[in-house]
Formats: C-alpha cells, structure tokens, sequence
C-alpha cells in the first residue's frame, strides 16, 4: 500500500470512529509479509494524527511463520494484539497447515507462539473447524490449554468451488460435527475453565443473556461494520464479500465514513436481517445466532425457503446445548439485582 493511501486511510479512519478507542486491523493473506518496515510507518502515521481521545490498538491475524524477536520487540513496543492460526497439535495441525512447498508449517508456528509468550504480547488462538479436525475437540482444546491459552476463538471452514463460501468441498466441516465439537469443548470449559480460559462464541451466548451487544460480526442482527480496504484504496462492503458487486469506494475519492455511511453500504448490513427466512425468525436460538454470516446462507430451508445458513443444525445443537447454563447465568444476574 503507498504511503499517500495508507496516511490517508488511518486520518480517516480516526475521523470515522465513534468508540472511546482506535482499532486497527490487518488480515487478508499473511500479512506479516508486508514486511515490518510497513507497520513502522504505519504506526508513525498513527501518532503523527492521534486525536489524543484514546487508545490505539493494532490487530494482526497471521499465521506465525514469520514472527521472530524483531517482530516481537515491535508488537510489545506498539501494543499490537495477535491472532494465530494454530488448528490443534502437530498431527491436526499439518494436515493443512502447509507451505507453499508442501512442508508442515506446526514446528514454525509453534516458535512463533512461543515468542509472542515469552514477550508477553496479547494474543489469542484461531483455530479453523474442518473435516480433518473436528472429531477431535479435546484434544484440540486440551492442547491450547497446555499451551497457556486465555482466548480461543473457533472458525468454522466452509468452502465452495475453491472459496471459503460455500460447502461442495470435502474439506468444509459438516453442520452437525460442528455442533457436537462445540457442545463437548463447552462440557469441558463449563466443568474446568470458567474464569481462565474465554471461547468466543461461549462469550457471544452469554452476550445474550447479560444484555450486552454481540461483539463477533456474524452474530449481530445486521452487519456491514466489517469492510475491507485493498492496498489501492478500494473499499469493500466486507473481507466476505471482495467482488465488484460489493465494491462500495475508493478513499482516494471520498472519505472513509462518507463510504461507510453510503446507501450501498447500509443496504448490505440491513439485508442481513430483512432476508431471514421464517424457519430463522421463529428459531427458539435465534437472538444467539441471528442467521450467522450471510456468506454461508445458501441452503434452503425445510420448507424449501432459501436462505438457510450452512451451519443451522451445529449451531442450533450448540446454542440449545448451553442454555440451561446461560438461563442461570441470567437468573444469579436477577437474583443480585433483587
């Protein structure tokens, strides 16, 4: 990315944002191969026009291949938090984790890992659910465990014809045993972890219950707060959904919140809600799910409605799974209240 669009991007992006705080993310790819002189500039220009009204934070999903102590000096010294793909032990792991030459990728990670510990930089596991690995949930959990984990989030893998929207690959998880894998790692969390180790879509439930708003993209009601910038400026409605039917600006010609404000984009984040089936709306789990990521809605429904997610029948398994624990989560908030 050229520095003009880069500068121009973090002014407008301080300008855009309506929390206490400043997030930056940077994913797509492996974007540590940006190089770490990028960050460096990018961080300079991050002070050069800091509002002084909050904290930054710089977010990095990276694979950890690349990550070594001068990574690890500049991610301590600039408060960057990291996400790592770590999809279970090395057996689990390297059956996709692969590089560009066919070699596994676990022992490099796993020394990524170790670094971003031993610094004591912020950091959770991302861990993507495919057919390979979702009969094995505790081992996957007991192993993050072991590594010293406090915050794992699970992905579900669903690809179709080569892109991560579809499921006509043998490699998408199935609905179903990715419903038990999240209800045997929940059994397992609720009986030893509560307090030590956050799940994320264990947390996004308890959101429910404890009136707070969903923090994960795909649980919201709608959507659209999630777009994606390319290195020449291109806005996209979301990391999803990077085509020209969801091209929705360029910085260079207009303002970051003047795109995100535009017509096109609030129609994109609304359609979220407006294009539930009926199955959806009557769904006993619904406020936990609310029709998941609009990229996985294409299956049709028991009535033949289209527009079911890829993905109800594990999450409904899951979500009803766990609410007798979120029901008493909110009856202790009523009782100290009372």
């Amino acid at each position: 990315m050229p520095d003009n669009i880069l500068e121009k991007y973090i002014i407008d992006h301080f300008k855009a944002s309506t929390g206490p705080n400043y997030f930056f993310s940077w994913h797509g790819g492996e974007p540590t191969l940006a190089g770490i002189d990028f960050y460096r500039r990018a961080v300079s220009f991050q002070k050069k026009h800091n509002p002084s009204t909050g904290d930054i934070i710089n977010g990095i999903q990276t694979n950890g291949t690349l990550i070594d102590d001068e990574w690890c000096r500049f991610f301590s010294d600039e408060n960057f938090y990291i996400g790592i793909s770590i999809d279970g032990p090395e057996d689990l792991h390297n059956r996709a984790r692969l590089s560009a030459t066919g070699a596994p990728s676990f022992k490099q990670v796993m020394k990524g890992y170790e670094k971003l510990q031993l610094y004591g930089i912020r950091n959770e596991i991302l861990c993507a659910v495919s057919n390979e690995n979702v009969h094995f949930p505790l081992e996957i959990y007991r192993f993050f465990k072991r590594l010293g984990t406090q915050f794992v989030t699970f992905l579900p893998l669903v690809i179709k014809n080569g892109v991560i929207t579809g499921a006509d690959s043998d490699n998408s998880v199935k609905p179903g045993d990715f419903g038990i894998f999240l209800c045997r790692i929940f059994d397992e969390w609720v009986e030893n972890d509560i307090g030590m180790i956050s799940v994320q879509i264990i947390e996004e439930a308890i959101n429910t219950v404890t009136k707070k708003d969903h923090t994960l993209c795909i649980f919201k009601k709608t959507c659209g707060g999630v777009p994606v910038m390319e290195m020449n400026g291109d806005l996209y409605s979301c990391d999803h959904f990077v085509d020209s039917r969801y091209l929705i600006g360029n910085i260079t010609n207009a303002t970051l919140a003047q795109i995100l404000d535009s017509e096109a984009q609030i129609n994109f984040g609304e359609a979220k809600l407006k294009t539930l089936p009926d199955y959806c709306l009557s769904c006993e789990v619904l406020d936990m799910c609310n029709g998941e990521c609009p990229k996985n809605r294409f299956i049709l429904t028991p009535d033949g409605e289209p527009g079911l997610n890829y993905l109800c029948k594990g999450y409904r398994k899951f979500f009803n799974h766990i609410r007798p624990f979120t029901n008493a989560v909110e009856a202790g908030m009523k009782s100290q209240k009372s």
